[in-house]
């Protein structure tokens, strides 16, 4: 008898004990998809840093116009381009050489435009890449060097002079009765070929105040970075002006001063809105689909129609010893006309993006057919979102 009530008790410990192990796995399981689901919109959001540009911290284009020589051959002929003889005649003039009354027939020079891009708070002395393309009729800059070439902003300073050997990317040969040519042999690039001779100036130290741009402007988007920034720094200082623009005060005793301010908001992680829209690109049959288009209770039917129109012209003659008629060319016109049977496919209300591209596949559509059903479902008013047409 005692040892059967030992046994119960034993058994009963063993229930207590399964019991508290399916509890405890219960709540592991539980953390876990609460864990995973708090996570889950970190994988979705972006640091600020990707999404808007901070005032003052900006890029600026260069341009210039300069002359390449040492070309085999291969520059502009100064019989046609009228700009390369005057800029080659003008810079021999500074040189000490007068040739305006000489006929120039060189081939090794060629005009052209040189490009480049001025980072922001690119100190003197610095070195940026440039671009070079020709200008006139020349076949290739290979084995070209650029002279020296002042390179203006939009304002009509200059910022920097560009000069080097170009580093061309293709070539070009020819015979008499065949040619090839790879890539452009007109554009090359000069890698660190331009000085840095005027710095813009900006100054971040003394702001008091910042204005963050968003990339991709949106009402609800410059709503959360606000937020977010003012979450971190514990006060209202961000404050959303407009779609594209929020306005940051700076704290006056923000440890590090402005520069450590901008650091450390970019690195906060903002969620960003994405707006219902369908981009379509009719001349390369591309669709990018939204993820929050969203489509109402419709039926779509698809056919094509196919009509083919084939000519096969005959020469009729007289026989063989006729005194009469001549040979003539008759027309043979033949027309085929066919049509697919189509379905109605019926979409729900509601769907979703991977719903409605199932139901257009179900179907066998094409890029160019799914171009017209979307344009087709917008003009019904069942497509919840904005078609953009490049």
């Amino acid at each position: 008898m005692l040892s059967a009530v030992l046994k119960y008790k034993r058994t009963k410990l063993g229930l207590r004990r399964a019991k508290l192990s399916q509890v405890a796995l219960s709540s592991l399981l539980a953390a876990m998809l609460m864990s995973v689901t708090f996570q889950a919109p970190a994988s979705a959001s972006s640091r600020i840093k990707d999404i808007i540009d901070f005032e003052g911290i900006r890029d600026n284009l260069l341009v210039g116009y300069g002359l390449v020589v040492g070309l085999n051959g291969s520059g502009d002929d100064l019989t046609n381009s009228a700009f390369t003889k005057q800029s080659l005649v003008g810079m021999l003039e500074r040189l000490g050489v007068n040739t305006r009354d000489v006929t120039l027939k060189t081939k090794n020079v060629a005009a052209v435009m040189v490009t480049a891009t001025l980072p922001s708070f690119s100190r003197q002395g610095t070195r940026i890449d440039v671009s070079v393309s020709a200008l006139g009729d020349a076949s290739s800059l290979l084995g070209g060097t650029l002279l020296v070439t002042p390179m203006v902003g939009a304002d009509g300073e200059v910022y920097a002079v560009a000069q080097g050997q170009t580093a061309i990317g293709g070539f070009s040969a020819s015979g008499k009765a065949a040619s090839v040519t790879k890539n452009i042999p007109t554009s090359g690039r000069i890698a660190n070929g331009a000085i840095v001779e005027r710095e813009i100036k900006f100054d971040m130290r003394n702001l008091t105040k910042a204005r963050l741009s968003l990339r991709n402007p949106d009402l609800t988007t410059a709503r959360r970075v606000a937020s977010a920034i003012n979450r971190f720094l514990k006060r209202p200082a961000a404050e959303t002006t407009d779609p594209g623009t929020i306005m940051l005060k700076v704290p006056k005793k923000y440890p590090g001063g402005v520069i450590a301010l901008l650091t450390d908001i970019e690195q906060i992680r903002v969620a960003p809105d994405q707006l219902a829209r369908v981009v379509v690109d009719e001349q390369n049959g591309i669709i990018v689909i939204g993820e929050n288009v969203r489509i109402s209770t419709l039926a779509i039917a698809q056919g094509n129609l196919t009509i083919k129109v084939t000519e096969t012209p005959q020469v009729s003659q007289p026989n063989a010893f006729a005194n009469t008629g001549t040979t003539q060319n008759v027309d043979r016109t033949g027309i085929d006309i066919s049509e697919e049977k189509s379905s109605l496919a019926m979409l729900p209300t509601g769907v979703s993006l991977q719903e409605l591209v199932n139901g257009l596949n179900t179907l066998g559509v094409g890029p160019r057919d799914m171009i017209s059903i979307l344009q087709t479902i917008k003009a019904s008013g069942a497509l919840q979102a904005e078609i953009q047409v490049l």
